[in-house]
């Protein structure tokens, strides 16, 4: 009986033996996404600094910024983000949509892209650990392993377990207003441009005060064309054909009626450059009109109704 017993023994021995070395390992997320980080850095012969508590992110600062002092958790940040794939080195999002929330440095592991016009959050500490040692004016390079960033389940255009090669700009600025006041005299500086700042702090010109007898308020109907561009003089809408129509008290874009009442009528012609909490504000319309966007409007008045 034990010799049976014996034998028995040994072909499940045997067995357990055999199927253990038939089975297959697989590597973890961990351990692939960590190579093909590694493979990269290699590669493209990058400095980089493996986070201090080794969750698995690297980073390279590429301006530490100005001033004597890094940021703190309890410091309003503004920042810029541009998300791409780290080997594929697709641009996934690029734009103020991923960004410039103006929040708190503790709160700044919040990343918003845009998908049509849906906002998706998703927490990346790595983020908010990097901008932490920017001082403002500064700008860094995170490496992102999938697991840290958008994981097994992607987002939007970006795919299951994507590496991500992550850049933040913070701006030296530490409030919106200061910021548009910079970039709208940025542009008049850089086309030469004769402005006037209203007290709503819209600038204006006006090439044509229109030959109309009937004076606009905030409660005329006006029929427009008009072209809008953002800062970097890029057209991102336009309208002349005289369709657009609107009350001005009605207007998503409070900068219309800050400035036009009765400064124009009928054939009027006027530039506005418009600070963003007069625009679409802290919001944005996505996927076009990003959030605490400068907005350079020109326009004509094609006709008025009171």
């Amino acid at each position: 009986m034990l010799k049976k017993l014996s034998q028995f023994t040994l072909a499940l021995i045997g067995l357990t033996v055999l199927f253990s070395s038939c089975k297959k390992t697989y590597d973890s997320i961990q351990v692939v996404d960590g190579k093909k980080i590694q493979d990269y850095i290699t590669a493209n012969k990058l400095t980089v600094i493996e986070d201090s508590l080794k969750t698995g992110y690297y980073y390279q600062i590429l301006n530490p910024g100005t001033g004597t002092a890094v940021y703190s958790t309890s410091d309003s940040v503004l920042y810029n983000v541009s998300v791409k794939g780290l080997e594929n080195g697709t641009v996934y999002w690029a734009s103020s949509f991923n960004g410039n929330f103006g929040t708190l440095g503790g709160y700044t592991n919040v990343l918003a892209p845009v998908d049509n016009t849906i906002f998706t959050t998703i927490g990346i500490n790595a983020l908010r650990d990097v901008i932490l040692k920017l001082k403002p004016g500064g700008s860094a390079r995170i490496l992102l392993p999938s697991y840290l960033a958008y994981g097994k389940n992607g987002i939007a255009t970006i795919p299951s377990n994507e590496n991500i090669d992550l850049t933040v700009t913070t701006v030296p600025e530490k409030s919106q207003t200061a910021l548009d006041d910079r970039i709208i005299n940025d542009i008049i500086k850089k086309n030469s441009l004769t402005m006037i700042k209203d007290p709503s702090r819209v600038y204006y010109s006006i090439s044509t005060p229109g030959t109309g007898t009937d004076k606009i308020s905030l409660t005329s109907t006006i029929v427009a064309n008009y072209t809008l561009r953002f800062a970097d003089g890029t057209v991102s809408q336009t309208n002349v054909d005289g369709s657009f129509s609107a009350v001005l008290a009605s207007l998503g874009v409070k900068g219309w009626g800050d400035v036009i009442p009765g400064k124009l009528t009928k054939g009027g012609k006027i530039r506005l450059l418009i600070p963003s909490d007069r625009g679409y504000g802290t919001v944005g319309i996505p996927p076009n009109l990003p959030r605490n966007a400068v907005l350079d409007f020109d326009i004509e008045i094609v006709s008025v109704t009171n």
